[in-house]
């Protein structure tokens, strides 16, 4: 029997699961974009293993078309993965008491630099406001982007985003980081406001144009081209503000799972598989073995060591049912503030009704 699989399209999405899947998976792909938006019940409606982001969880549960997985694999084994996970990615795919896909790829954002134009990625959020004055910085705003950099900088600041259901930031906090934005923005590069997380960082490694993206989702895949390192933080050996990202691999619900099958999923999240497969075949495993392993990290001209405090301690996003079309009103009254379109309390208090009242956002 053969499954029917999507993941998205870069290598970092496909290239270990076709690689892996011989006759028992065919795998689609699909644009980053759609993995980011794309409505979670129509994919799982058409495939048998879904490739997700936490965040689709509340529509996909809300529609009931993801098959909890302690159905499947045995307490023990979710509790040994979670174990072996790095920061909270396991715990992201958990809602409501149930595990409801399995972290095969572990990412949050972090900072990316030419190291010849710019030297180490920068500590702190006033180093890339200074160094934006004199070399090309760019933030990523593309997509839900705008967004999830906000959040990352008010964590760096001291407060998560969307503790208080009624409250998505206090003003204080949400004004000094449209603040930042602002005054990094207005000296970014152009083209670089319309570039997904790819986008910007074929750029950096490809050009002159782009020297510093201080918050952008960690791709393996440009270490050594480009150097990572931790999140900015506020202050000097303060925390990083990141937003946890990474894939996890979930069973649809119109899926009936056969024994090898369910072995397949094992087999992807074993240690061995994610310390020396993945890593071979362009992945970015999930397993803190990995990114502890100093072959693995060798390889990846230090990629694991610099950012996995960051991806340690990365912030995870709402799971609610809603929240994708949220995210991106949000990054879109996020954009509008940061080119003038919109007063930055005004677009502020905006986004503060628009998460009280994200019930009604379809």
């Amino acid at each position: 029997m053969t499954f029917a699989g999507l993941t998205w399209d870069h290598p970092r999405g496909y290239a270990a699961l076709k690689a892996a899947a011989g006759d028992l998976v065919t795998w689609d792909t699909q644009p980053l974009e759609g993995f980011e938006s794309h409505p979670i019940t129509d994919l799982c409606a058409r495939y048998d293993l879904v490739v997700l982001d936490h965040p689709h969880l509340g529509d996909a549960l809300e529609a009931g078309c993801l098959t909890p997985l302690d159905d499947l694999f045995g307490a023990d084994e979710l509790a040994d993965w979670a174990a072996a996970s790095i920061g909270a990615t396991m715990a992201s795919y958990a809602r409501d008491g149930r595990q409801w896909a399995l972290p095969l790829d572990a990412a949050t954002q972090v900072c990316a630099a030419r190291a010849d134009l710019v030297g180490e990625p920068l500590a702190t959020w006033d180093e890339v406001e200074r160094i934006s004055r004199t070399a090309p910085v760019a933030l990523s705003l593309a997509g839900p982007h705008a967004f999830l950099t906000f959040c990352s900088i008010a964590v760096a600041l001291g407060e998560e985003p969307a503790a208080d259901p009624d409250r998505l930031l206090s003003t204080g906090t949400g004004l000094d980081v449209l603040d930042l934005m602002a005054a990094i923005d207005a000296r970014a590069p152009a083209p670089t406001r319309a570039l997904n997380p790819i986008g910007l960082l074929e750029l950096m490694s490809t050009t002159d144009r782009l020297a510093l993206c201080p918050l952008v989702y960690g791709y393996v895949n440009y270490a050594g081209r480009l150097t990572f390192g931790d999140a900015p933080a506020a202050a000097p050996g303060g925390p990083p503000g990141s937003t946890l990202g990474g894939t996890g691999i979930a069973i649809s619900s119109r899926c009936t799972p056969t024994a090898a099958l369910l072995d397949h999923v094992r087999w992807l999240m074993s240690t061995e598989t994610q310390t020396r497969f993945l890593p071979t075949h362009a992945g970015q495993p999930s397993a803190r073995a990995a990114w502890a392993d100093a072959g693995v990290d060798a390889a990846a001209s230090g990629f694991y060591r610099r950012t996995a405090r960051t991806c340690e301690t990365a912030w995870v996003r709402p799971r609610y049912a809603g929240y994708i079309p949220f995210q991106s009103a949000a990054s879109g009254l996020v954009r509008d503030a940061l080119a003038g379109a919109l007063d930055h309390r005004r677009a502020l208090a905006r986004m503060q009704v628009l998460y009280r009242e994200k019930e009604r956002i379809t």
